[in-house]
């Protein structure tokens, strides 16, 4: 018979299924988030916005003025003139009459430098010119004394012929009568004809000799004037080792002292002209082909503005500038010395009505493509596109996007470039 066993009070009771499983509450808690992120980026999506403290901006009103594009340039003052002393000839320095820092007069000497070769060249020079001078007056006293010598013995021919000429003659009539005889009378013609022929020989050599003679004297006188002209050359050549002053002025720079030697074309010094002044800038080379001679520019000193004019553009570009020269159009600032710095206003364009805004950090952001646009009660700043145009060291020229009276931010916008909207408070 089996036996039935009776079941426990464990067994009966139910279990009841968990309903809030970690599982189900990590897939709710993600759920959640995710839903909570879907909604703050379509929030979001349309525009985004930053709260800013006003007293951390920079607020611009934007006006209707005068503009006008100029660069700032700092400028140097200089001479109107300055004469670079440069050596001649090559020496050693021998005397110094004056140092630098001292006013000249046109025609001081400066300074005198010794050359030993060039002085014996000179002596060597002139000691030629003397040999040549001495022989040129010794070939004047041997003609004149060939010339009386040759004249002599042309007029004892002259007088033989005459004597032959006289006894010929006379023969010519005895033998008619037969007074002399054939002998004698072609002896006396022969004779004639013999001194006619000396006399005329004599007569060319006196002639060739003194043409000789001639043309040995022409020839020493242009050795003497070719030699004279060297000496000239060599006299100046000597008269270069002295250094002189070309202008009246300043001697502003002397680099010599005695006993130092010197190369030929080396610099050792200036002259600065005190008549009046000059401004030397460099600019950047991005402005090269905008620069030309005649431009103005304008500079503020001690309460007054001065004007200058572009004279001289130097087109060598070195480290990224090239230079200028500019001169004083009008008048010129009492006191100004040389080597004083000026902050200059140079024009690129005419003064015109257009509409600014000041120059500001926000433009390293933006590009000028874009600013934050204030309300009227300065309480939201708004992106807007903007179109900028010219621009000088204190505003930009707006050629699209603004309107005049209207307020925007100029400081930066490094942390603004995401943000379309601006909660002033």
């Amino acid at each position: 018979m089996t036996q039935v066993t009776a079941p426990t009070e464990n067994m009966d009771r139910v279990i009841k299924k968990k309903k809030w499983t970690p599982r189900r509450i990590l897939l709710l808690v993600a759920l959640f988030l995710f839903l909570t992120f879907v909604i703050y980026v379509w929030a979001n999506s349309g525009s985004s916005k930053l709260k800013v403290d006003k007293n951390k901006i920079t607020m611009a009103v934007i006006k209707k003025d005068v503009f006008q594009e100029f660069i700032a340039i700092d400028g140097t003052v200089q001479p109107i003139k300055t004469v670079y002393l440069d050596i001649v000839e090559g020496g050693r320095v021998e005397k110094k009459y004056m140092d630098d820092g001292k006013p000249v007069k046109a025609g001081d000497t400066i300074l005198k430098l010794s050359n030993t070769t060039l002085q014996i060249d000179y002596i060597n020079r002139e000691a030629q010119l003397l040999g040549m001078m001495n022989e040129r007056q010794n070939t004047k006293i041997n003609k004149g004394q060939t010339e009386v010598n040759n004249l002599n013995d042309l007029a004892e021919i002259e007088f033989q012929m005459k004597q032959a000429e006289m006894i010929y003659l006379r023969n010519e009539k005895l033998i008619q009568d037969s007074m002399v005889s054939s002998e004698e009378y072609l002896q006396s013609k022969n004779n004639y004809e013999f001194q006619q022929k000396r006399y005329e020989l004599a007569q060319l050599s006196l002639q060739r000799n003194q043409n000789l003679m001639n043309e040995r004297l022409g020839l020493l006188n242009q050795s003497i004037t070719r030699m004279e002209r060297n000496i000239d050359l060599s006299k100046s050549t000597l008269s270069n080792l002295y250094v002189i002053a070309p202008i009246d002025g300043l001697l502003s720079t002397l680099r010599a002292e005695v006993g130092e030697s010197k190369d030929a074309g080396e610099n050792i010094g200036q002259i600065d002209d005190l008549n009046g002044f000059k401004v030397r800038a460099s600019i950047d080379e991005h402005y090269i082909s905008r620069i030309f001679s005649g431009l103005k520019a304008e500079f503020d000193i001690n309460g007054k503005t001065y004007a200058l004019i572009v004279k001289k553009v130097y087109p060598e570009v070195q480290n990224g500038e090239f230079e200028v020269d500019l001169e004083f159009d009008g008048q010129v600032p009492d006191g100004i010395r040389r080597g004083q710095t000026l902050q200059i206003r140079l024009q690129l364009s005419d003064q015109v009505q257009a509409l600014l805004v000041p120059r500001g950090g926000f433009y390293q952001n933006t590009g000028g493509n874009w600013i934050f646009v204030i309300n009227d009660d300065e309480t939201v700043a708004e992106k807007r596109d903007i179109r900028l145009g010219r621009q000088n060291p204190r505003y930009y020229e707006i050629l699209e996007g603004l309107q005049p009276n209207e307020k925007v931010i100029v400081s930066s916008y490094a942390n603004y470039e995401e943000v379309d909207e601006l909660i002033l408070k």
